[in-house]
């Protein structure tokens, strides 16, 4: 692929075409087994399905995502695409590293457990320290 390095600010005026990443770039990976089992796909953005097992009320699940595109100072970002949720289920990184994160889906209701799978978009942002 072409590289383009930019020493001043890079900026988008289009209403609806942002800056991101175009098609190809895309991965998608599904969880199997339960809502800890480790994930794997290689790619800067795409989605992943978790396992439909049941999360209860006020419980949380972590699991690692294993994905060759994630350097360690990267930003990971993730969020809730569609699924059977509360509406008060979270998901979040809770941790970086070197070819992988780790996410967590906390159902943060009161009451009502959780049932089904979600889609979580994600998508990598290069990141350097300094």
């Amino acid at each position: 692929g072409t590289s383009l390095a930019v020493t001043g600010l890079l900026t988008s005026s289009s209403a609806s075409a942002g800056i991101g990443y175009a098609t190809g770039a895309g991965t998608a990976a599904t969880q199997t087994t339960n809502r800890s089992n480790a994930v794997a796909a290689n790619g800067l953005s795409g989605t992943i399905t978790t396992n439909n097992t049941s999360l209860a009320a006020d419980a949380a699940a972590s699991f690692t995502f294993t994905n060759t595109s994630v350097a360690i100072g990267d930003v990971v970002l993730v969020s809730i695409r569609s699924g059977a949720t509360t509406n008060q289920t979270l998901v979040y990184v809770t941790a970086v590293a070197a070819g992988s994160c780790q996410l967590t889906v906390h159902n943060e209701h009161a009451s009502t457990a959780e049932t089904g799978a979600i889609i979580i978009n994600f998508a990598v942002i290069k990141a350097v320290a300094a």
